[in-house]
């Protein structure tokens, strides 16, 4: 059995030459560990032309306009700045958005996110 030498601290088999039969093979067993992991299975979207996806760009386009730029003296004060959009952005996404259940036929919204958590689950 051949690994790479980053998995060698995963190398959990063992050799048993002592069962071979008739034959010149020698049973192997490997012991795989499996951690515990979580993994989404809903998500929030926001569907395409849908009266949501106008209020979610309604609302940020408000946000954005709301935003007070004449005080920005220095790079922590822009910072602050951009933080809140993206805070604000977050909130307006989730109020507008609905949860989905990722299934395997859920065409419209799936990506390689999606394959590897479905893959995963």
């Amino acid at each position: 059995m051949f690994l790479r030498l980053e998995f060698l601290k995963y190398d959990n088999h063992t050799i048993y030459p002592t069962w071979r039969l008739s034959s010149d093979h020698a049973f192997l067993t490997v012991n795989i560990s499996i951690f515990k992991e979580h993994i989404q299975t809903r998500k929030h979207t926001l569907v395409k032309n849908s009266k949501e996806e106008n209020k979610f760009i309604n609302k940020l386009i408000e946000a954005i306009k709301g935003i007070n730029m004449e005080n920005i003296q220095n790079e922590e004060a822009l910072n602050q700045i951009i933080q809140s959009l993206a805070n604000v952005t977050e909130r307006i996404c989730y109020n507008n958005s609905k949860i989905i259940n990722i299934m395997k036929h859920s065409k419209e919204w799936w990506n390689k996110q999606y394959c590897r958590d479905l893959e995963n689950y």
